[in-house]
């Protein structure tokens, strides 16, 4: 304990100093700085070097859940608390940000009814879908973009980034969606009451392609709050990380974080910790084996 309260206040006092006020002598002191780690200390030193890879493969972004989840997967047996305690003691930390939004509920619009209701844990692929839209602030001006997400596994399936929040906006993630996954039964799609989804081009677009319209009750973002919980996912995670200079910057960094990050690569709780890609090839597999 002695030689530990030299070692912290060195840099404030001379060391004779401090040996003499802790009764130590120099010599012992130096020969204590020359002693090799213990065991423990050595094993911790491993750990931290796998936890730093996590964290920084993982976009500096998670926390000590989910790293003790990534080195489980890899192998290693050290348990979440330790992981906890290393973490702290490296101030490596989970990325956070974004306050839950306000919001006032409404009167019920009468342009679709609401089927979700809330109820966003379904049993298979292409059943629902939900879609919103977020802006994204560059040094040129506002990027828009609409994503489409399955609530299944919770993979976004289709998206779109345009500099306008037009209505061609939404069917262009709508119609990626459609083309990615080709479901073969109607599903439903679910959105606010924003007018680009009130519009009889998104209508007629739903209509066309076998898709069932509902929507969520006006002002009330918990009844869309898979797409939002995305949205302030993207923002803390990737967005408020960065300054881009043009749209072109965010387009480029919001593509990396959907494709090569959030859909193959980030564990999500709801998907058993798996990555979504990951949990629908797991579905998969499952009901080939039946």
């Amino acid at each position: 304990m002695r030689y530990a309260f030299i070692k912290a206040n060195e840099q404030q006092f001379p060391v004779r100093t401090l040996c003499r006020m802790m009764s130590v002598h120099r010599s012992g002191y130096y020969a204590w700085l020359k002693q090799p780690q213990s065991p423990r200390q050595a094993d911790d030193a491993r750990v931290v070097g796998l936890i730093k890879q996590a964290w920084l493969e993982s976009g500096c972004v998670y926390g000590y859940r989910k790293i003790h989840d990534e080195l489980r997967s890899w192998g290693e047996t050290s348990c979440r608390n330790r992981i906890a305690r290393l973490m702290k003691q490296e101030k490596l930390k989970a990325q956070v940000g974004y306050k839950r939004p306000r919001y006032h509920g409404g009167t019920v619009a009468a342009v679709s009814a609401n089927l979700l209701e809330q109820n966003f844990t379904v049993e298979q692929p292409n059943h629902t879908w939900v879609t919103d839209i977020t802006y994204i602030r560059t040094q040129e001006g506002w990027l828009y973009l609409a994503v489409v997400i399955d609530l299944f596994s919770r993979q976004v399936v289709g998206w779109s980034m345009q500099p306008h929040m037009h209505t061609d906006l939404v069917i262009q993630a709508l119609l990626m969606a459609v083309w990615r996954r080709k479901p073969k039964q109607r599903v439903v799609v679910h959105s606010d009451q924003g007018s680009q989804f009130t519009s009889e081009d998104w209508r007629g677009f739903l209509k066309t392609h076998n898709l069932e319209q509902s929507m969520s009750r006006r002002g009330n973002c918990y009844d869309n709050a898979v797409a939002e919980s995305f949205f302030q996912l993207l923002k803390r995670e990737r967005i408020k990380r960065r300054s881009y200079k043009n749209r072109e910057d965010a387009r480029r960094d919001i593509f990396d974080y959907i494709e090569m990050f959030y859909n193959p690569v980030r564990r999500h709780g709801h998907a058993g910790n798996l990555s979504p890609v990951e949990f629908e090839r797991l579905h998969h597999r499952q009901l080939l084996s039946v």
